[in-house]
């Protein structure tokens, strides 16, 4: 829920910001075929891509977008460095202080959303998926 006194104009454009980042996701996924309520929240597409190339096109998007690439975590290589085994698994983190900054001064806590993040792995079948926080339950589609 909103605190503070964060004006409904200024609430609107910056949850717009919020919005269009997790609408971007979708986007990039345009040959998707499905997708899925994931638990907690999720939204999983299906990828008619492997894992590092839904991830590098998601990346060009994000940028092409002047979104802000923050981190690329690939969970797969970490495991192995450490000597398990994991199906790919790749984690983007996204986001542009513009937008994040005046959402986070008016609900600190919605900080625990910020940066964007989406995650692509491989299901035991082989299938890639990517899936974003819904932002039907984010306090920024409640303000």
């Amino acid at each position: 829920m909103w605190t503070g006194a964060f004006s409904k104009q200024r609430r609107s454009e910056t949850s717009a910001y919020a919005v269009a980042g997790l609408v971007l996701l979708a986007s990039v996924m345009l040959a998707s075929t499905a997708s899925a309520g994931a638990p907690g929240g999720l939204v999983a597409k299906r990828s008619p891509y492997p894992v590092a190339e839904t991830i590098d096109r998601l990346e060009r998007a994000v940028k092409d977008r002047e979104l802000f690439v923050i981190a690329r975590v690939d969970h797969a290589a970490a495991a192995q460095r450490v000597g398990l085994a994991l199906r790919p698994t790749q984690l983007l983190i996204f986001g542009n202080p513009k937008g994040g900054t005046p959402l986070m001064q008016s609900a600190p806590s919605i900080a625990i959303d910020l940066p964007l993040k989406a995650v692509a792995w491989e299901d035991d079948k082989g299938q890639v998926w990517l899936a974003y926080n819904d932002p039907a339950g984010s306090p920024c589609a409640t303000a």
